[in-house]
C-alpha cells in the first residue's frame, strides 16, 4: 500500500506539466486523482497515459461556479476529497508595469489567486469537518521576490496566493488542516512559451522539471498528520536566490 492509499486528490492545471507529474507521483503512492483544466481534451489524454483512478473535470479557476462543481463533482465521483493541489496557473507575454493593461491584469489575478481562494472555498468545509486534509499551493519564488522577469501582474498574484495559504494556515492550524506553498524557480513546462524572449535549449537544460517540483510536492502532502511544512523554496541549482 503505498502512503496515499484511500486518499482522494483534486489537481488543477492537471492535463500537463507540474499538474501531471504530480498526478503521476499520487497515483503511485495510491491515491485517486482528479485532474482539471480548461482544455478537456487534453485532460483526457492525459488520464488516458497516467492510467490508474483518475477523473477528468474541464473547469476554468477563474470562474467560482465551476470550481464549485470540480469539487462537487469529485465529491460526488470519489465520495471525498482529501487532498488539493493549486496548481493552475497563467501567464502573458506582454508583463511589463507600462504594458499591461487592465483585462491582462484582471486574467492573471482571477486564475493566480481568485482560482486558489474559489477552490479552498468549496473544499474546506468536508475537511473541517471530518478534521483532515491537505491543500497544497503551488505558488512561485515570484511570490516572495519580485522579479521582473515574472512580471507585475505575475508577482502581485503570488504574493497574494502565498498570503492566502499563509493566512488560512494560521487560522486552522487546529482543524486538522494543514497547507504548504511550495516556491518553485523556474521550471521546464508549457508556460515557458509566454516568455517575452524564447527559451533557448541550454536554458531548460539547467532549469527544473515537473518532476523535480512533483517529488517537492508529493513529501509535503504525505507528512503525518501532526507535521507540516508552510513553505517550501525548490530552485535550479545554479539560479540565485535573492
Amino acid at each position: 500500500m503505498g502512503k496515499l492509499a484511500g486518499k482522494v486528490a483534486v489537481i488543477t492545471g492537471g492535463g500537463s506539466g507540474v499538474g501531471k507529474a504530480v498526478a503521476a507521483a499520487y497515483l503511485a503512492e495510491g491515491a485517486k486523482v482528479v485532474i482539471s483544466g480548461r482544455d478537456k481534451a487534453k485532460l483526457d489524454a492525459a488520464a488516458t497515459e497516467l492510467g490508474g483512478d483518475v477523473l477528468t473535470v474541464r473547469c476554468d479557476v477563474a470562474l467560482a461556479a465551476e470550481c464549485e462543481a470540480l469539487i462537487q463533482s469529485s465529491t460526488r465521483h470519489f465520495g471525498k476529497v482529501d487532498i488539493l493541489f493549486n496548481n493552475a496557473g497563467a501567464n502573458l507575454k506582454n508583463r511589463t508595469i507600462r504594458e499591461l493593461t487592465p483585462e491582462a491584469w484582471d486574467q492573471l489575478i482571477r486564475t493566480n489567486l481568485d482560482g486558489t481562494f474559489y477552490c479552498m472555498h468549496y473544499v474546506l468545509p468536508q475537511m473541517f469537518e471530518r478534521r483532515d486534509g491537505v491543500i497544497v499551493n503551488l505558488v512561485s519564488v515570484a511570490g516572495k521576490r519580485a522579479n521582473p522577469l515574472g512580471g507585475a501582474a505575475y508577482v502581485a498574484s503570488k504574493f497574494g496566493q502565498g498570503g492566502l495559504g499563509m493566512c488560512l494556515s494560521n487560522e486552522e492550524r487546529e482543524s486538522g488542516v494543514r497547507v504548504s506553498n511550495v516556491y518553485p524557480g523556474e521550471i521546464d513546462t508549457p508556460i515557458l512559451a509566454h516568455r517575452p524572449k524564447p527559451v533557448t535549449e541550454e536554458h531548460r537544460a539547467v532549469i527544473l522539471k515537473p518532476e523535480d517540483v512533483a517529488n517537492a510536492v508529493l513529501f509535503v502532502t504525505t507528512l503525518p498528520p501532526h507535521v507540516s511544512i508552510p513553505e517550501l523554496v525548490i530552485k535550479p541549482t545554479v539560479h540565485p536566490f535573492w
